[in-house]
């Protein structure tokens, strides 16, 4: 099955961008710059890829003001080109509703309230007392456990688990008593949670993950993590009970943070990083050290350990 396609203009438009070259030229596919083919649109975000603006075999191309002047072919001037794609490659999507089978089998509690432009995928649970805002998709075999709220234009992908019980626990001398997670998870709107990402509901007070927070694939929140908006992150990380975080957190695949901390707006925190005390001020967090032979590294722990002493 042929996909859409659009004329130059179009696409232009669409991004507000300065069309170069024919109006009514046909763009039937993005594709990257070094591997575009005719028909296809491409754009230039990364200088390093320069070099590709006379090699690409592109029809258009989108560049920024600063590259027009070596555009050698039609193309459009966006002030930000990859802002530019993003807008245009959802133009491109052949599948808006694969879940357009009236067949398709989900579950609904009678106290869950979902909105009539919600798709939902099959073996989707939707629990106890949950909520799904406006135009939202809840992707196959994800379930909303109980006491789940999302917000509006809200993605989740497929296998994700939202609402689940927080770990919490009362310490005995036999064992644990289990306590029981009364809170809510709220998610608001416009955030897209990825494969296979759980996110526990709050014990009293509830968990908050706001609005146009983007989650990777496999990334755990713990109950009562307050998770500011526009925040990002990376895949397989985690974070720890009860920790509030600001606008804007970006963190890298493989990191973590611990409970019960305070994360100041605007921190980016580097890959394969653990933070252990809270961070009041906005900057760029790392604490990476690269991969050694055993026997070196023995040595270099000696040496941390001799100047964390001092």
């Amino acid at each position: 099955m042929s996909g859409p396609s659009y004329s130059l203009k179009d696409l232009a438009d669409k991004v507000k961008g300065e069309l170069v070259g024919d109006p009514d030229l046909v763009i039937s596919s993005i594709a990257t710059i070094q591997n575009a083919s005719s028909g296809c649109i491409s754009f230039l975000a990364n200088p390093k890829y320069k070099k590709f603006l006379k090699e690409s075999s592109a029809s258009a191309i989108i560049v920024s003001p600063e590259l027009s002047s070596r555009l050698e072919t039609p193309g459009i001037i966006a002030e930000d080109p990859y802002a530019a794609y993003a807008i245009i490659s959802s133009m491109f999507t052949k599948h808006r509703n694969p879940y357009s089978d009236k067949s398709i089998s989900y579950f609904v509690h009678e106290t869950a309230e979902v909105h009539d432009s919600v798709i939902i995928g099959p073996n989707v649970y939707i629990g106890p007392e949950c909520k799904i805002g406006r135009n939202s998709i809840v992707h196959a075999n994800s379930s909303l456990v109980m006491n789940v709220e999302l917000g509006q234009n809200t993605i989740i992908h497929f296998n994700s688990i939202l609402g689940s019980d927080g770990f919490g626990y009362a310490p005995q001398k036999d064992g644990y008593i289990k306590i029981e997670q009364l809170g809510k998870l709220i998610i608001g709107d416009n955030v897209e949670v990825g494969a296979g990402c759980t996110i526990d509901r709050g014990a009293i007070d509830n968990t908050e993950i706001h609005n146009g927070v983007k989650l990777d694939n496999q990334v755990h929140i713990a109950h009562n993590v307050i998770l500011g908006e526009n925040s990002a992150i990376a895949a397989s990380c985690a974070i720890a009970g009860s920790t509030t975080i600001g606008k804007n957190l970006q963190m890298g695949g493989l990191s973590g943070i611990l409970g019960h901390l305070n994360i100041a707006d605007n921190v980016l925190i580097g890959a394969h990083t653990l933070i252990t005390k809270s961070i009041d001020k906005p900057g760029n967090y790392v604490g990476i050290m690269p991969a050694q032979e055993q026997k070196n590294w023995a040595k270099s722990s000696v040496f941390i350990k001799q100047r964390k002493s001092k």
